[in-house]
């Protein structure tokens, strides 16, 4: 959702546009957009007045959103529903009186927006050693995570937290992205099978991190973690397995299997199957019906209209159909 709102925001304004934070954490989708002239800042105040503005899907911190708003340009919030959720459930739990253990990494984008809801509530913790070194607390007490966590990294901080606070509250819900846990499952399947284990994404990347890190705990002796095709190593021997972190797009993990150029073919290990959607942003949908389909909002194909009920577009399509003369220059 956040890859194609970007992409839709490109084709509706004159560069540049501008984008808090990376949109997603893989290098190769950022770059993709920086050479069809979006600008990833780090402080909204680098963002010169009256120009459109993105906030990245892994949420912003409320006083965020309002100076990007207070630019005075048209501003599009890309967040992840799911992160949405977690920042609803901080706000009704520290109204509520609570107070917040939240499991998440340090520094981490999605970590320090989902703080800022309610700072003076909750505490960060990334381990169940950091859960035994919590004050004790006289409120009740939920407990919340950064969607991008491993099932490891939740269970044993989850665990914890609950033989320490027995009355803990959890949402029913859980906190962890379907994308994210979907990939970890696959890749348990995976694992036990394969000499060499490459994993798709960025150093930045907490789901991808995680999976390199799974894939090593099952067992696996050669794990690589690659950005791209042309990181592979040459002399990968035996059954390979292939994964990806959730923002990687689909072209990319094509061009590391025909890198990899298997000689007994591929077989696909497929757990479930993701039928979510989320639509773009409420404000973009409006602002995309109000452009002429002659404008700017095309997917460059031969005039057709930009659709825009795009259930059934790829990210990679949409990274694709990015301006060429500007994305290759």
């Amino acid at each position: 959702m956040a890859i194609k709102a970007l992409a839709w925001m490109v084709r509706a304004f004159e560069p540049p546009v501008y984008c808090y934070h990376e949109i997603v954490h893989n290098q190769l989708v950022v770059q993709r957009f920086e050479a069809s002239g979006v600008v990833f800042v780090d402080d909204i105040a680098e963002v010169p007045e009256g120009r459109p503005i993105m906030l990245s899907a892994h949420g912003s911190a409320p006083e965020v959103v309002a100076a990007a708003k207070d630019r005075g340009g048209y501003v599009v919030d890309a967040v992840c529903p799911l992160v949405t959720k977690v920042h609803h459930e901080v706000k009704t739990r520290a109204g509520k009186g609570y107070q917040i253990v939240y499991v998440g990494h340090e520094g981490h984008e999605e970590a320090v927006g989902t703080m800022a809801v309610a700072p003076a509530a909750i505490h960060r913790v990334e381990s169940a050693d950091d859960v035994v070194d919590l004050p004790e607390f006289d409120s009740p007490i939920a407990l919340l995570a950064q969607t991008t966590l491993s099932h490891r990294e939740w269970a044993g901080v989850l665990d914890a937290a609950r033989e320490r606070f027995p009355q803990l509250w959890q949402p029913e819900r859980s906190d962890l992205c379907f994308a994210t846990t979907n990939r970890q499952s696959a890749l348990m399947k995976i694992a036990p099978r394969v000499d060499a284990m490459v994993v798709i994404g960025s150093s930045n990347s907490s789901n991808t991190k995680a999976l390199a890190a799974l894939a090593r705990e099952a067992g696996c002796q050669h794990v690589f973690r690659v950005n791209a095709a042309d990181e592979l190593p040459d002399d990968l021997t035996g059954a390979v397995g292939v994964t990806a972190g959730a923002s990687a797009p689909e072209d990319l993990v094509l061009s590391v299997i025909d890198r990899l150029a298997p000689t007994d073919g591929v077989e696909e290990v497929r757990v479930t199957d993701e039928d979510e959607y989320f639509p773009p942003p409420r404000n973009l949908r409006q602002l995309l019906r109000a452009i002429d389909a002659a404008a700017t909002v095309t997917l460059g194909l031969s005039g057709d209209r930009l659709p825009l009920d795009d259930r059934d577009i790829d990210a990679s399509e949409v990274l694709e159909s990015l301006p060429a003369t500007i994305r290759d220059a």
